[in-house]
Parts: structure tokens; sequence; C-alpha cells
């Protein structure tokens, strides 16, 4: 069975079905799970703390780049929380569980955690992008499967029908 499962989640319904079926596996094989959160700096929902707003944007202040630092660390506050509480689910399942919030791509973050930690599997989610979607808006578990230093099993998002 796998000792190590590396389990990536965000903050998307996908991750509940995700942490369900890794947390399923952790307890049938009695393994270990580093359930990982990466925030990419280019992601639309969140600031961008790369670029310096005032050479970006011409008469941007100080200020304003205060803010939208602030809001990148409330951001990475929100993910660490979101990890802390579903960790705390899989103690109190009896699985064995540690948290690491990266930055950067997702998916060579995930592939370079899996083989830091030594990982013997990752599950990943899939939003069923595809074509010129997958290409515009990338595709994590893609770069995952391809890329990885282990097994990796995708969950396919089930959207509910409304």
């Amino acid at each position: 069975m796998f000792e190590k499962i590396l389990v990536a989640v965000d903050e998307s319904e996908v991750s509940q079905q995700i942490f369900a079926k890794a947390l399923s596996l952790a307890k049938l094989g009695r393994s270990r799970l580093l359930l990982v959160h990466v925030q990419y700096p280019f992601e639309e929902q969140l600031p961008n703390p790369v670029f310096p707003y005032e050479s970006t944007y011409p008469g941007a202040s100080a200020e304003a780049f205060t803010l939208r630092m602030q809001e990148w660390q409330q951001a990475g506050d929100r993910g660490l929380e979101f990890l802390q509480a579903m960790a705390d689910r899989a103690i109190a399942a009896g699985v064995d569980v540690q948290i690491n919030q990266a930055l950067g791509n997702p998916g060579q973050a995930i592939c370079e955690l899996a083989k830091t930690w030594q990982a013997h599997l990752i599950v990943v989610g899939r939003r069923g992008r595809t074509g010129i979607r997958e290409w515009i808006g990338g595709s994590v578990s893609n770069y995952v499967l391809h890329h990885a230093p282990c097994s990796v099993l995708t969950i396919q998002e089930q959207k509910s029908v409304t």
C-alpha cells in the first residue's frame, strides 16, 4: 500500500472530494498524509505580490501596495486555516497528518514536495478542462501526471446537477 500520500488541495469544492478519498485511503492503508495548498501569485482571486504597483501602474501609491500585500497575507492565512481544518478532521479519524503551504506554480510545487517528502502517491483533483480551456487556464493535474516522482490518483470533480 501507500505509506505516504501527498494530497493537493485548494479552497474549491473538488478539494472536499479529494480529501475524502485520500482520507479513506489513508485509514485503509494506515498511511501518513501531507496536505498541501499552493499559493500561486498569478491566480486571479489573489493579489499579485510580485510586481511593484508604482512601476506597473503609474500613480499607484505605496499605501495601495501595502494594502495589496496585506490582502496577500490574509489569503495565506486563510489557506493555512483551511489546511488546519482538514488536518483536524484527519487527526480525529486517527490519521497521521502534516500540512504545508507552498508558494509558486502549483504543479511544480506539488511534484517538488512529493519528491522531497518521498511520497508514494499524490492525490490531485481534475476539473475536466480540455482543449483551449486547459491550454489557457493550465492544468495542474496534467502537469502532475507527467512530472510526478510517484503514482498519481486524479479525482474528477463531481458537479452537482441543478
